[in-house]
């Protein structure tokens, strides 16, 4: 008989083991990321399969960088919408997040990602928010996006994979989860960017709006942690700005 796979459990309140069963469900796509499969979500008890560390390596994070552009083409409803099957109140790490389908991604993403948690942290982002749709770029199509893709989320296993855990995910612009990426540090980082664009190309100019979907990660770690972060967020707005 063969060995069984080891379970990792995980405890939180039922509603953010609600959205992220819902969201390890819905980022399962051919192609995608390999994702721990999850055996059972009730009540605030959430048991997945556990998935053994590896190394980072230069092949994996290859194969990363496509399989990344082949999950965000996979698409979503709408901004904003919640993974099917998933709360309307759902989490970012230990904040709340609200995940509620909006038509147009730069209204979105200031009312529903900027705005509120900058009201919290207590800091004034109404010029970033007043100017977001030159801010925004082209429009895209909602992406299917993993929405707390830090580099504590991609894990190098054991296999020679990538396995992204912990996912926030909602249908949103896929430069945020790259941004997300960038902004924690992530190995051979170029090489994942590459690969992601020989799948997708990123718009003309997305360098240059970085740090804009960086605002939303900034703003979840201020109202969290306050201190430094709130000055990185007023920092980063004002590198927003400029251009």
């Amino acid at each position: 008989m063969g060995s069984r796979a080891a379970l990792r459990t995980k405890h939180q309140s039922p509603q953010a083991t609600a959205a992220e069963a819902a969201g390890l469900r819905w980022l399962r796509v051919e192609g995608g990321p390999p994702i721990p499969f999850v055996h059972s979500s009730d009540g605030g008890v959430l048991v997945m399969d556990e998935i053994p560390h590896g190394s980072p390596n230069l092949q994996a994070a290859v194969t990363f960088g496509r399989r990344l552009a082949t999950l965000h083409l996979a698409g979503a409803p709408a901004f904003g919408a919640p993974p099917p099957g998933g709360p309307r109140e759902a989490t970012i790490g230990m904040a709340p997040m609200v995940n509620e389908p909006a038509p147009s991604w730069p209204e979105w993403f200031a009312s529903q990602r900027i705005q509120p948690y900058a009201r919290q942290a207590g800091l004034d982002l109404d010029e970033v928010c007043s100017r977001i749709t030159e801010l925004a770029g082209p429009p895209e199509p909602p992406a299917r996006l993993h929405g707390d893709l830090w580099s504590g989320n991609v894990l190098w296993g054991a296999d020679g994979q990538v396995w992204l855990i912990d996912p926030a995910a909602h249908g949103g612009h896929r430069e945020s989860d790259l941004a997300m990426l960038q902004l924690f540090g992530c190995p051979f980082l170029d090489h994942v960017l590459g690969a992601y664009q020989e799948v997708a190309p990123l718009a003309d100019g997305w360098r240059t709006r970085v740090k804009l979907h960086q605002l939303f990660p900034l703003l979840v770690h201020a109202v969290l942690f306050g201190g430094g972060y709130r000055s990185e967020v007023l920092a980063t707005a004002r590198s927003v700005l400029q251009g």
